[in-house]
C-alpha cells in the first residue's frame, strides 16, 4: 500500500526539479540579456548582411520574373582566366552566353566605362539608364587648318600649366612658373617654362578682349580714393625719363602705416603693375577674400631672395634682392597666388579655391618705392608670354646655345642623366617661344639672337653635350632626354621638330636656312623610323625595346593621343600621304580598332 505513495513523492519531485531548472534558465537568460543590453552587431556585418539578403531577394525576384515571362535564368558559373585564376561569372544558357563582370575587364583590358542615367522620361515616366564603354579618355584635337608658326601652338590654348600640382608657384622675381616634377624644392624646368609661354600666347588668340580696370596711372585715372595715414606719404611727381608720372610713396614701418585703396567686389584677378622699392621693407600688399568661406588671405610681395612662404594667412612671395632701385613690371594671378599659398601651408588637404570665390579686398603699398600703371584685369596673357620669353633670353648658357635642366633624371635601363642636360624638345618648345616673340614684337633682335644659339644643341653629339642621336648610324634623332644608349622619345622629337620650323618660317636668311636644314633631317628620319612606335593596337613612347633590348615601353593613351595630335598637325604642312594615313590609324586605337591579324 505505500509504493503508490511512493512514485508519487518521485513525481512529484521531478516536476519540481523540472520547473526550478526552467526557472533558472529563464533567471540567467535574464540576467545575461540585461548585462548585455548595450551589445548590438558590426554595421559592416549588417550592411553585408542586409545586401546579402537584398541581393538574394533580387535574384530570386528576377528568377521568378524571368521563370514566369519564360526566360532563362543566369546562373553562376566560374571564369577560369588564362589557367591561371578564376573569377565569378553569370551564364545564359540558353543563349550560350556568358557574362563577366565589367570591374574584371576594366582592369584586364585598360578601358573605361560608366552608367549614365537620361533624365528624360521616356514613354513609360521613367529614366532611362545607359551604359558608355569608353576604350580610352584621351581627346583628339583635329587642326583647324594649315599650321601658322605665327599663330597658336598646337592646342595648348587648352593648357593651363600654372594649375598643375607640379607646378610650386609662379615666380615672383621671374614670372615663369616652378616646377617639382622631379625635385621637390622647386626648379625652373625649361619644358614646362615655354609650355607656360605657348598656352598664354595661344590663349591670348583664341579668348575674346580681356576686360580691364585701372586703379591708378599717376596721370589722372583713379579708380577710388587712397588712405594714407598721418605718419605716411604719397606724391605723384613727373619721371623725366619716362616723360609720364608716377607716384611716390613712403611709409613708416608696421602696416598700420600702409598707403591703401579699399576696393568693392572685384574679381578681376589679374594684377599688373609698374614697381620700383627703394628699401627691403618696402612691399605691395593685396587682400583677396574667399566669399564661400569668408576667410581672407594677405598676399605680399617683398624684395626679398624668397620663392614662396606662408605663415596662416600671410602669403608671402619674394620679388628677388634685384628688384630694390629698379623698375620691373609685374603681372599676378591672385587667384593662382593664393592657391599655390593654400597648397604649401596645408600640403595634406589644401582647398580647392575657385577662380569665381574670390574678391580682391583692397590693394596697400608699405615702406619707401614707386609705381605706375596698377591694373586688374580678367587675364593678361601677353604679359605671361613676354616673361617667359625674357627668362630665355636671360638663362641660355651662350656657350652650348642650351637652356639646361638643373635636376637628375632617371630612366628605367638608361644611365642616369646628371644636372645640366639639354632636351631636345625644351629646345624646341623655347624656339617655339622665341620665334614668337621676335615676330610679335616687330622684329626685337634679342629673341632671334637666343633662338638661333638654341640651335646649336641640334648638332651636337648628346654624348658630348648636346641633343643628337643617330639611328643605325644613319638617322639624325633629337633626343628628349639624353641618354647612353639613345633612347628614340618620339612625342619629344616631333616638338623638336615644330620648333626648327617656326624658326624656319619666321627668321631671315641664314639663320632660317640653317633651321630649315636641321628641320629636313628631322623629318627624313621620322618618316624611316615612324612605324617602329606602332603596336597595332597603340604606340611605343620610346625605342627603349630596340636600344635596350627589353619589352616596349606603351605610351599612355594620353601620349598616345599627343602622337596622334603632332601626326595631324604635321600632315598639313607635309603631304607625304605616310604622315596622314598612320595619324587615322592610330586615332582608331583609340576607338578600340586594332591591326588585322595573319
Amino acid at each position: 500500500q505505500r509504493e503508490p505513495l511512493v512514485f508519487f513523492i518521485m513525481r512529484l519531485n521531478l516536476k519540481a526539479v523540472l520547473m526550478l531548472l526552467i526557472v533558472a534558465v529563464m533567471v540567467i537568460t535574464l540576467g545575461i540579456y540585461m548585462r548585455c543590453a548595450a551589445f548590438s552587431f558590426s554595421p559592416d556585418f549588417v550592411r553585408q548582411l542586409s545586401r546579402r539578403q537584398t541581393v538574394d531577394a533580387a535574384l530570386s525576384n528576377s528568377a521568378a520574373g524571368q521563370e514566369s515571362a519564360g526566360a532563362a535564368v543566369l546562373q553562376d558559373i566560374e571564369c577560369a582566366i588564362n589557367q591561371e585564376y578564376s573569377i565569378h561569372c553569370k551564364r545564359d544558357e540558353n543563349a550560350n552566353e556568358v557574362y563577366v563582370p565589367f570591374s574584371f575587364l576594366r582592369q584586364y583590358f585598360d578601358i573605361s566605362g560608366a552608367v549614365t542615367t537620361n533624365n528624360e522620361a521616356n514613354a513609360g515616366n521613367t529614366a532611362s539608364a545607359k551604359f558608355n564603354w569608353m576604350h580610352s579618355n584621351a581627346k583628339v584635337n583635329l587642326p583647324k587648318g594649315k599650321y601658322d608658326p605665327r599663330g597658336v601652338f598646337m592646342y595648348f590654348e587648352n593648357y593651363n600649366v600654372e594649375v598643375r600640382d607640379r607646378v610650386k608657384c609662379i615666380s615672383a622675381a621671374e614670372g615663369v612658373p616652378v616646377s617639382t616634377q622631379w625635385e621637390k624644392r622647386g626648379y625652373f624646368y625649361p619644358t614646362q617654362i615655354a609650355q607656360f609661354a605657348l598656352a598664354h600666347y595661344s590663349k591670348n588668340l583664341t579668348e575674346s578682349t580681356p576686360r580691364q580696370h585701372v586703379l591708378e596711372d599717376a596721370d589722372g585715372n583713379q579708380a577710388g580714393d587712397w588712405t594714407t595715414p598721418k605718419t605716411s606719404n604719397m606724391t605723384r611727381i613727373w619721371h623725366h625719363k619716362f616723360n609720364t608720372s608716377i607716384v611716390q610713396f613712403e611709409t613708416t614701418i608696421g602696416y598700420e602705416s600702409a598707403i591703401s585703396m579699399q576696393l568693392n567686389q572685384t574679381q578681376d584677378l589679374v594684377l599688373s603693375v609698374d614697381l620700383l622699392l627703394v628699401t627691403n621693407s618696402s612691399s605691395l600688399m593685396v587682400t583677396v577674400l574667399n566669399r564661400d568661406t569668408k576667410h581672407s588671405y594677405q598676399l605680399h610681395y617683398i624684395a626679398a631672395e624668397l620663392l614662396l612662404s606662408v605663415q596662416e594667412s600671410n602669403i608671402y612671395y619674394g620679388l628677388g634682392s634685384s628688384a630694390l632701385n629698379r623698375w620691373r613690371h609685374i603681372t599676378r594671378d591672385l587667384h593662382i597666388d593664393v592657391q599655390k599659398g593654400i597648397v604649401m601651408g596645408d600640403k595634406r588637404s589644401p582647398l580647392k579655391v575657385r577662380r569665381s570665390d574670390l574678391e580682391v579686398l583692397s590693394i596697400a603699398f608699405l615702406g619707401i618705392g614707386f609705381y605706375d600703371n596698377l591694373t586688374l584685369s580678367t587675364s593678361d596673357h601677353l604679359a605671361h608670354f613676354y616673361d617667359a620669353a625674357e627668362w630665355f633670353v636671360h638663362n641660355q648658357d651662350t656657350k652650348t646655345g642650351g637652356w639646361t635642366n638643373p635636376v637628375r633624371r632617371s630612366l628605367n635601363g638608361f644611365a642616369e642623366l646628371r644636372p645640366g642636360w639639354i632636351s631636345a624638345m625644351g629646345q624646341g618648345h623655347a624656339i617655339s617661344v622665341l620665334a614668337r616673340a621676335y615676330w610679335h614684337s616687330g622684329g626685337d633682335a634679342r629673341y632671334l639672337k637666343a633662338a638661333s644659339l638654341g640651335l646649336q644643341p641640334y648638332r651636337v653629339y648628346s654624348r658630348d653635350g648636346g641633343v643628337l642621336a643617330q639611328f643605325m648610324d644613319k638617322y639624325n634623332w633629337y633626343e628628349e632626354y639624353p641618354t647612353t644608349p639613345p633612347s628614340f622619345v618620339l612625342n619629344g622629337f616631333i616638338y623638336s621638330l615644330l620648333g626648327l620650323y617656326d624658326l624656319n618660317s619666321t627668321a631671315p636668311g641664314k639663320i632660317a636656312r640653317e633651321a630649315g636644314k636641321l628641320f629636313a633631317q628631322g623629318m627624313h628620319s621620322l618618316k624611316k623610323m615612324l612605324l617602329l612606335y606602332d603596336t597595332g593596337s597603340g604606340t611605343s613612347y620610346d625605342l627603349r625595346h630596340l636600344s635596350l633590348g627589353v619589352a616596349p615601353n606603351l605610351a599612355r593613351w594620353d601620349y598616345h593621343a599627343t602622337h596622334v595630335n603632332q601626326l595631324l598637325l604635321l600632315a598639313t604642312i607635309d603631304s607625304d600621304p605616310l604622315i596622314a594615313q598612320t595619324a587615322e590609324r592610330w586615332k582608331g586605337y583609340i576607338f578600340g580598332k586594332r591591326a588585322k591579324h595573319n
